[in-house]
């Protein structure tokens, strides 16, 4: 098999490179929380179309989405082009967001179900591509063990960018009078907007390693990575750490109203408060990574984040500012597995490549969304102990002792023990920062052999 990498290691990206390359990262991460919270109440509201209907379009479009990764990992590995392997992936997955986002988030008058469950599989599968692409592409912007936690850092900041912004926009059309579908409409012309800016300065600004080398990768060989102890480990882990964040979501509105006394708009401000303490927390853990090494850095993460939880359950009910410091802890460790266990996979990925010869980046990464697609898919499973124990949900609604008390160790002790979980699991990964050099320096010896051997046979110039 042929090597399918750069033949030199790649230099310390600029400040400014990893800005370009992490732009597009807010637009994508502005869709998705929208996607999840506000298009199926908009749908169902504005445009009375039945709830039944629009939770058996939203179910079948993520069980189509979740199909297509591996095929899209595949394709894009196998992508050979003058301007590079996953740029062209970028700029068409971007231009097909742009017209299904227009479609679904400002629908013309009439529109009917059909039509929006077109666009609906068509954002899900776009976004899959982008995603893909872009994560796949900061595996080989940096070669080096800890630049590659300084580029998943610079890209999960404006991820937690993204999301601040599109959280505000609902707010501030509602403040100046208008309706759910105008707040609707307002993030998606900002998703709208900003896609062709961002992704044309990261693909104009951005380099792309040369890829050397065909890729005959096969749906089979995904399925074959789940051999690899590394990956199973890894996987399991971003399951884990990735639930605690899904189950804050899906409960932080009623834990707030109900047990903490908040009204609506103190609860809105304690989950953006989460958010925004991703500002800090991604460079700060991309810091611990260069100290530690990522895999502890990603246990000490791990028990962090579970200890701050406590710290919410602690804060006394009705007391904002302590609730609002409790959600400030908790939101510091929040991008420490984003950042950390893809900068890990990319890891594997060059211990992957050394023993089968060709780098199959995109499907490595088509890994890291099944995770994340199945730990957004669980974390809403919480909801069903809460109708078990007669949880009310409506505002002002008077809860039986047993209810809240579930409700509490859902929202507290259930991230607790996946946290811990996760850091235990964890800590035992093989490659660290030595093992990675070691692969990294058979890697470079072979590209250059492969490289000489090439040149020898050469024919001479007429």
């Amino acid at each position: 098999m042929t090597d399918a990498v750069p033949t030199t290691a790649t230099p310390k990206r600029s400040n400014w490179i990893l800005a370009a390359f992490a732009g597009p990262s807010l637009p994508f991460a502005a869709l998705g929380l929208p996607l999840i919270v506000h298009l199926p109440t908009f749908f169902a509201r504005s445009l009375e179309l039945p709830l039944a209907s629009i939770t058996a379009i939203f179910f079948f479009a993520r069980i189509l989405d979740i199909g297509a990764d591996p095929f899209i990992g595949m394709w894009i590995d196998k992508t050979r082009t003058r301007i590079g392997r996953f740029k062209p992936w970028i700029m068409a997955g971007g231009l097909m967001l742009m017209v299904t986002t227009w479609l679904c988030f400002m629908p013309p008058p009439g529109a009917s179900l059909p039509l929006l469950a077109i666009c609906l599989v068509g954002i899900y599968v776009a976004f899959s591509v982008v995603v893909l692409a872009q994560t796949s592409w900061a595996a080989v912007l940096s070669t080096n063990y800890n630049e590659r936690s300084r580029v998943y850092g610079w890209w999960q900041f404006g991820n937690v960018v993204g999301i601040l912004l599109v959280l505000l926009l609902p707010v501030i059309v509602a403040a100046r009078g208008g309706t759910e579908a105008q707040g609707v409409a307002a993030m998606g012309m900002f998703i709208v907007v900003l896609l062709p800016i961002t992704i044309a300065v990261a693909v104009k600004y951005v380099p792309e390693p040369r890829v050397v080398g065909e890729c005959h990768a096969t749906i089979r060989d995904y399925f074959a990575f789940f051999k690899l102890a590394s990956i199973r480990r890894l996987m399991m882990t971003d399951l884990l750490y990735g639930l605690a964040p899904g189950i804050t979501g899906a409960l932080a509105l009623f834990y707030f109203t109900s047990v903490k006394g908040m009204d609506g708009g103190q609860a809105n401000i304690l989950i953006f408060a989460y958010f925004a303490a991703g500002l800090i927390g991604s460079p700060l853990w991309s810091w611990a990574a260069l100290r530690l090494g990522k895999h502890r850095a990603l246990a000490v993460a791990g028990l962090v984040y579970a200890a701050a939880y406590v710290g919410v359950w602690a804060a006394p009910v009705g007391s904002f500012p302590l609730a609002i410091a409790s959600m400030l802890l908790v939101g510091l460790p929040f991008p420490a597995g984003q950042i950390l266990i893809r900068a890990m996979m990319a890891d594997i990925g060059d211990e992957e490549r050394l023993e089968s010869g060709e780098d199959r980046s995109a499907m490595l990464f088509a890994l890291m969304t099944l995770t994340n697609k199945l730990g957004t898919a669980l974390s809403t499973v919480v909801l069903l102990p809460l109708t078990w124990v007669g949880f009310q949900q409506a505002t002002g609604a008077t809860n039986t002792p047993l209810a809240l008390n579930t409700l509490s160790g859902l929202f507290v002790i259930l991230p607790i023990l996946m946290l811990v979980a996760s850091s235990l699991i964890i800590r035992r990964f093989p490659i660290d920062q030595v093992r990675q050099q070691e692969v990294r320096a058979a890697l470079e010896a072979r590209d250059a052999e492969t490289a000489a051997a090439a040149a020898a046979i050469a024919p001479e110039p007429a």
